[in-house]
């Protein structure tokens, strides 16, 4: 046990000197193999991550579901789902930050991306909330805090690295993650309604979209219905895996853009290379978490950490609420993804002895991801909109962000009481 906390303490040591954790999690994982084993094993059990990992079907999910989102993202459907939430509700005090969660919530189904989906978001809805006289608190919150739901509401990266990691079954996932998500949204505009309340000066009234204009805004997105119900319809219904669905979404949301004139050479180009870029950093992560976790998993920490904690004479339930604590406090200094792949060869195995189901701990993984997101001082969808919006600063979006770090704390102690709001749709599944 004592060589994997040396090495846990090294890694932290290397990613304060700015070492990115890839390169650190994968150089202690080699030298920690190295000295334990012997360096002829270590050098072999890598080259076998690396082989492995890049010719693993499974994960080729990740690099369709990022290239659908891509895709999604250049044909403009972001726009059109804003603006198709703001016909309906952009009348009511608050309107646009309620469409801009609505938004957030129809791009997450096609994305899988929190960061993108920020991002997206805050290009097409802030202009207007500022043209409007909302507050950047409120805009910068709502942006913030609605982009998380990219990775809740399927299909998500997280999910899928969770799932192939832990070996649980991704379709399963994706269809736990729905009613989380849906919720997620409905809290958060729950949240605005209170903010705009005890302050109406946060977000004025906008005007009434008459009938004739709010069903012109709905045919702008039937794209985007057509490319869920086939994906997820098609994982759900047993029609074809989670990797074929990604297969089809991304082949759909390329024809779709092509049909809407919206790719050049110059844009496909593009399109291709941030996927490649953004598939790159993610195999990356995973192949050096991976020769990590092969060093922990051999060292005894595992085994001690579970047997610790199963005689303790903690409640299981109380372990998941400690467990969920710690990546809370982890999210707020770390990057979300490495967090996980960090602590998932520790915990995983402690949630299985428990006899907890492996899909709710992953719901519940993706919710602590989700607070992390917008936990000052170093939350992801927080960094983006800085360098998106320069003019907003950090102060302003911190302040934003803290109500709905409140609603998602809230959310993941609903997950935690009641189970089967992530595991009744999966319960339904051949």
């Amino acid at each position: 046990m004592i060589e994997a906390l040396i090495g846990f303490a090294v890694i932290f040591a290397l990613a304060l000197l700015r070492l990115p954790l890839a390169f650190s999690m994968a150089g202690v994982g080699i030298v920690g193999l190295g000295l334990t084993r012997g360096w002829e094993p270590a050098l072999a059990s890598t080259a076998q991550v690396v082989y492995e990992t890049g010719f693993a079907y499974t994960l080729s999910v990740i690099p369709l579901f990022i290239l659908m989102g891509n895709f999604v993202a250049r044909a403009g459907l972001a726009t059109e789902l804003f603006h198709a939430a703001n016909a309906f509700i952009g009348h009511v005090r608050g309107g646009l930050a309620h469409a801009t969660v609505v938004a957030c919530a129809g791009f997450g189904a096609i994305c899988g991306s929190s960061i993108a989906t920020a991002a997206t978001m805050g290009k097409v809805a802030y202009p207007s909330m500022k043209k409007l006289g909302y507050s950047d608190d409120l805009s910068m919150g709502v942006i913030a805090a609605g982009g998380t739901l990219g990775i809740m509401i399927p299909p998500s990266t997280i999910m899928v690295i969770y799932g192939i990691i832990t070996e649980t079954h991704i379709g399963k996932l994706f269809a736990a993650g729905v009613i989380p998500g849906l919720l997620s949204a409905a809290l958060m505009m729950l949240g605005i309604a209170w903010i705009t309340w005890r302050d109406p000066a946060h977000a004025p009234p906008g005007e009434r979209s008459t009938w004739p204009q709010r069903w012109d805004a709905l045919r702008g997105i039937w794209g985007v219905l057509l490319l869920v119900f086939v994906v997820l319809g098609g994982i759900y219904g047993g029609i074809f895996t989670a990797t074929e669905g990604a297969g089809f979404g991304a082949a759909g949301a390329f024809l779709f853009a092509l049909a809407r004139k919206r790719l050049t050479w110059a844009i496909l180009y593009q399109v291709l290379v941030e996927s490649a870029r953004t598939t790159a950093m993610l195999f990356t992560l995973l192949i050096a978490a991976t020769i990590f976790a092969n060093f922990v998993n051999f060292t005894s920490m595992p085994g001690d950490l579970k047997t610790l904690i199963t005689q303790s004479g903690l409640s299981p339930t109380l372990i998941i609420v400690a467990m969920m604590l710690i990546y809370v406090v982890l999210g707020t200094v770390m990057e979300e993804l490495t967090m996980v792949l960090l602590t998932i060869p520790l915990f995983f195995p402690i949630v299985t002895a428990l006899g907890f189901d492996p899909v709710w701990f992953g719901v519940l993984i993706v919710m602590v991801v989700q607070i992390g997101l917008i936990s000052p001082p170093v939350g992801m969808n927080m960094f983006v909109l800085n360098a998106l919006l320069p003019g907003v600063g950090l102060g302003a979006i911190y302040r934003g962000c803290w109500p709905f770090v409140l609603v998602l704390a809230a959310m993941l102690g609903l997950l935690i009481a009641f189970p089967q709001l992530s595991l009744w749709l999966p319960s339904l599944m051949n």
